[in-house]
């Protein structure tokens, strides 16, 4: 089973990603060490393949 858009929502706020906003079902995170994602989709959908991996390399990039 996929996780949430909802899951990996909180992994990036865990990791100090900050919610700029966004338009619609998609919201913007920026980090302090200046990396961005965007994240579409209703909170409740499950998360696509492609989200996940992104989600993933955001937060290896800023733990470094």
């Amino acid at each position: 089973m996929p996780p949430k858009i909802r899951e990996l929502i909180s992994q990036l706020q865990k990791s100090g990603f900050k919610n700029r906003g966004g338009k619609g079902s998609h919201r913007n995170f920026s980090h302090s060490k200046g990396s961005k994602i965007t994240i579409s989709g209703k909170s409740g959908d499950d998360a696509k393949p492609y989200q996940i991996k992104a989600v993933k390399i955001a937060i290896g990039e800023v733990s470094k």
